[in-house]
């Protein structure tokens, strides 16, 4: 594919946002760097088994990837560099005068660059905004055209980051990223040795014996504790979801749904429902905590726990603006929130996400426990690394395995040094058959598999932990989790610590 001219980009980005009355036939007739050398220099990093990092880039880097996607910045402002978003987030006050002021700094330069080139004297922060100002962290979400703003943000004392937020590779395989790791019909066909049907009627997935998790629940059934699924949403079709969430052995808890994802921009912009469309969060929220119900459905690890469900991305793959935007207000919704324990998120990319980050901070600050999926191939991306937010030192990744003997990873999950805990959930001689969950209706459950069921199980068996002990703190229950695995005290370089043994993990606790 030949390089685009910046003035034909131009000629279609007028074109699609012409809302916002945008006259750019003066900006400088500035080459953008190919959507294929962008590419290869972030695949470049990725074969390394490194996450992509657009502090990376250049400035004409960043800003030709801004414009190849939706011309969708994130600006992080700081108040100045005794300022550690890692420590600090937690206790950021955006309406306090030094926050304020700093936000002001950064919006002015915004402006006097923006209005050069839009031709617009009289451009305002709100013209600018396609969602809204960011209500509790020190970001701006703006749309940029100015390459040289560009380099003037990145240069300034009161900026932390800029990123494209809207770029992704996923988008560049648009018909193979559609609806990934979206799917939430039954299957009627599933063997009769991947469950055991227990009392009062309902399947016991065949891997919780892996795990020893029907041991532990003689101790603990994760009563007390709340959960926090943070994925496409929960199913309304899906009663054990809903009205059935009490069912059998799972009276007296509570499920709350919320959404943080917002379809559209502008004036078009709207919240959407909690609603799950995938599927994928409906699983996820299955394996964590379904309840011990009377319908002959799939049961959770910790069946008594209470769950909160964030609709705050489309499918898995955290790659559009309004998804990483979503995530990060999902993880300051449930990370404000004193009863929510656990965070799990069977989510991710192969972007380190600035703006995600932020949350992900904020709600470590606040003690949560945050697990997150190491990664779950799609047929493109099958060498990258454990993804973003995986990766980071404040989450506690986790993939899945092949049962037998060994460890051997399951055909699409990721493995590596930032791997910290496995579940067995894919039967070595079929790769189809791994382990059971809800669909998105039905009492019919359907195999789901990959490090997004290892993820939400591992959510699990924290909730059993945490509810043996409900004053202990985050760090207690890691390292119950930790004692209760077969590595401890060594870690592997690709499973970390290993398989978790439940029933001993709540014991140690």
């Amino acid at each position: 594919m030949k390089k685009l001219s910046f003035l034909v980009l131009l000629s279609l980005f007028i074109f699609s946002c012409s809302e916002d009355n945008l006259s750019l036939e003066n900006v400088e007739q500035k080459q953008l760097v190919s959507l294929e050398d962008i590419q290869e220099a972030v695949e470049k990093e990725l074969s390394q088994g490194k996450v992509f990092y657009w502090e990376d880039g250049d400035d004409h880097f960043v800003w030709s990837a801004g414009m190849h996607s939706d011309s969708v910045f994130s600006i992080g402002y700081t108040i100045g560099p005794s300022f550690n978003p890692e420590t600090d987030m937690p206790s950021v006050d955006i309406n306090n005068d030094n926050w304020i002021k700093a936000k002001q700094r950064v919006v002015e330069l915004i402006l006097q660059k923006e209005a050069i080139t839009r031709q617009n004297p009289s451009l305002t922060l709100e013209d600018i905004l396609p969602f809204g100002e960011v209500e509790f962290f020190p970001q701006l979400v703006v749309q940029l055209t100015n390459p040289e703003l560009i380099s003037e943000l990145r240069k300034s004392s009161y900026v932390r980051f800029v990123e494209p937020l809207g770029f992704s590779l996923e988008d560049q395989f648009a018909q193979k990223r559609s609806d990934s790791g979206c799917n939430g019909s039954p299957n009627y066909s599933i063997n009769s040795s991947d469950y055991t049907t227990i009392s009062p009627t309902t399947k016991r997935p065949w891997n919780f014996a892996n795990h020893s998790i029907q041991t532990a629940w003689a101790n603990s059934t994760g009563d007390n504790i709340r959960i926090c699924i943070i994925d496409t949403g929960a199913s309304d079709n899906q009663d054990n979801l809903g009205s059935q969430f009490t069912s059998g052995s799972s009276g007296g808890r509570t499920i709350q749904k919320y959404s943080t994802h917002v379809s559209g921009s502008w004036w078009w912009a709207s919240l959407d429902s909690p609603n799950d469309p995938c599927g994928h969060g409906t699983s996820m929220a299955g394996f964590a905590a379904a309840p011990r119900g009377t319908d002959g459905n799939a049961v959770g690890v910790a069946y008594k726990a209470d769950l909160m469900t964030i609709r705050a991305v489309k499918d898995v793959i955290i790659s559009s603006s309004s998804e990483r935007n979503g995530v990060r207000d999902a993880l300051y919704l449930s990370g404000a929130r004193s009863d929510v324990k656990i965070i799990s998120m069977s989510i991710g990319t192969p972007f380190f996400s600035s703006t995600v980050a932020d949350g992900v901070y904020y709600a470590y600050g606040q003690g949560k426990l945050m697990v997150a999926a190491a990664g779950t191939s799609l047929s493109w991306l099958s060498w990258y690394p454990v993804i973003f937010p995986a990766n980071m030192a404040q989450t506690t990744a986790v993939t899945g395995l092949k049962d037998g003997s060994g460890n051997v990873k399951c055909t699409t999950c990721h493995s590596g040094p930032e791997v910290d805990f496995t579940i067995i959930m894919e039967r070595a001689s079929d790769d189809s058959r791994a382990s059971i969950s809800l669909a998105s209706s039905t009492n019919q459950p359907k195999y789901t598999g990959g490090s997004s069921c290892a993820t939400a199980t591992v959510a699990g068996i924290a909730a059993l932990v945490w509810a043996e002990n409900p004053e202990a703190s985050r760090t207690a229950v890691l390292q119950a989790l930790k004692d209760a695995s077969e590595f401890y005290p060594g870690r592997d370089d690709d499973f970390g610590w290993g398989k978790i043994n439940a029933a001993i993990a709540v014991s140690s606790i």
